[in-house]
């Protein structure tokens, strides 16, 4: 597809791959809002990227979603690309008793905010000549991993939705993508650095992805697949028992110990 004179709204927008992709996507030319929570990170993408339209809302939270949709349809009617990016990772011992409401944040975020978001703009989607919907997911989605392992389930459960939602669209105009992000150097992954297992060398500059994403776009690809998420690909099919006593290594004294739970850098909602 054409990534040039579209009109183009990310959640997550502040930060990571949201704010690669709307600086990216602004220069090639595309009207790009942005969703985020918090005001201040707001404003800070709006002094770095004045092109940018941004809006504080909240896609855990399905008022918040039905007040983005009469927003934005209201003053960007020709919107025709929506990309699912918010997210939130925390490393998570379920050893530790938990908040029966708190344990579910990152399906909240992850999987049900994309769920509620294409349900609210599809039939808005369906009236453009060519459109288009992009689910982050991650090479977690191809594997379990045990340190987060909420999150582990919302990329999965996302990674299913994103695959079904292809299939019925398919006779649409809506193409239906998924990228499937590696470990990347973001504020995601931060607090990863004092957990024993822990690679920087592994993590991939956010730049890269966003790049591999916006060409597999332009090539129309369905699913994209930068760096070492090819190589997840290949293991989750060949020795998916190996992968999974590799990713179980990392955090184990976190997992294993007493120490509480705490979040994993910034969510980008």
């Amino acid at each position: 597809m054409k990534l040039e004179n579209n009109t183009i709204l990310i959640t997550g927008g502040t930060g990571g791959f949201g704010y690669e992709f709307a600086s990216r996507l602004s220069a090639l030319g595309n009207t790009v809002i942005i969703t985020g929570r918090n005001a201040e990170k707001l404003q800070e993408v709006k002094r770095k990227l004045p092109a940018v339209h941004t809006i504080q809302s909240d896609v855990s939270k399905a008022d918040d979603i039905v007040s983005l949709y009469d927003k934005v349809i209201r003053e960007f009617p020709d919107l025709n690309i929506l990309i699912n990016n918010a997210g939130e990772m925390r490393k998570i011992s379920l050893h530790q008793a938990h908040d029966l409401f708190d344990i579910t944040r990152e399906i909240d975020i992850n999987l049900i905010g994309p769920i509620r978001m294409v349900q609210q703009f599809l039939a808005h989607l369906k009236t453009k000549k060519t459109a288009a919907i992009l689910n982050v997911t991650s090479g977690i989605a191809l594997m379990a991993f045990p340190i987060s392992p909420i999150y582990s389930a919302s990329k999965s459960g996302l990674r299913s939705y994103t695959q079904a939602l292809r299939v019925q669209l398919k006779n649409t105009n809506i193409s239906v993508i998924e990228l499937v992000a590696p470990g990347s150097s973001t504020a995601l992954n931060d607090k990863f650095r004092n957990e024993d297992g822990f690679s920087e060398s592994a993590l991939m500059a956010p730049e890269k992805i966003v790049d591999a994403a916006i060409k597999g776009m332009q090539t129309d690809k369905e699913e994209i697949y930068p760096g070492l998420a090819k190589l997840m690909r290949i293991l989750s099919r060949v020795a998916p028992r190996f992968i999974i006593s590799q990713s179980g290594k990392m955090g184990a004294s976190f997992m294993y110990g007493q120490q509480e739970p705490e979040m994993m850098g910034e969510p980008t909602v």
